[in-house]
C-alpha cells in the first residue's frame, strides 16, 4: 500500500537503507545511520518535499522521496529523487509505483525537472527510470570508490 511517510517508519527505513550502505555500491554512504539520524532526515525532507513509502503487512518495504538538487535559488524547481526497496521485495513493481506517485506529486507541486543520480552499474534502477521517461544526461567516470571498486555515476533527468 502506497502512503506518505510517517515518523514511525524510521525503524524500517533505517534497516532498508543500512543494508544498501553495508552490502552494496548503490549508496555512496559508507557509515550506517542510527535510527535517530534517519528520523531527522525524514523530518527535514518530508517537511518540504514529497516522501512516500510502500507498506506490506504493516511493515515499510520501500520508500522514495524528492529533495533539493543543488543549493542555488535558480535550481529551486529541480529536485533529486531517491528510492530504496527492501531486497526481499525487489521485482514486485513497488519501485515503479512509488516513483509514479513521486513524479505525479512533483508535477502537482509545479516542479520542472527531476534528476536521478545512480551508480553506473545499477542497471535495474537505470532501466526502471528510463521506463518512467527519464533520459540519461550525463555519466561521471570513476568518481566514487566503495568496497574496493571505482564507480561511475550516471544522471537521468525527467522534465515534468
Amino acid at each position: 500500500m502506497l502512503r506518505k511517510v510517517k515518523f514511525t517508519d524510521a525503524t524500517d527505513i533505517t534497516a532498508i537503507y543500512n543494508r544498501y550502505i553495508d552490502e552494496t555500491t548503490i549508496s555512496f554512504e559508507t557509515e550506517c545511520l542510527t535510527e535517530d539520524k534517519m528520523l531527522r532526515r525524514i523530518r527535514d525532507i518530508s517537511e518540504k518535499y514529497p516522501y512516500f513509502v510502500w507498506e506490506e503487512n504493516g511493515k515499510t518495504v520501500g520508500y522514495c522521496y524528492a529533495h533539493q538538487w543543488k543549493e542555488r535559488a535558480a535550481y529551486s524547481r529541480t529536485l533529486e529523487t531517491t528510492i530504496y526497496i527492501d531486497k526481499a521485495w525487489h521485482r514486485h513493481g513497488i519501485g515503479r509505483r512509488l516513483m509514479e506517485a513521486l513524479i505525479n506529486e512533483c508535477r502537482a507541486k509545479n516542479y520542472h525537472a527531476l534528476v536521478a543520480c545512480i551508480t553506473g552499474d545499477n542497471e535495474a534502477s537505470i532501466k526502471m527510470h528510463e521506463r518512467l521517461g527519464f533520459k540519461k544526461v550525463s555519466c561521471f567516470k570513476e568518481v566514487g570508490y566503495k568496497h574496493g571498486r571505482i564507480l561511475d555515476v550516471v544522471d537521468l533527468e525527467l522534465l515534468l
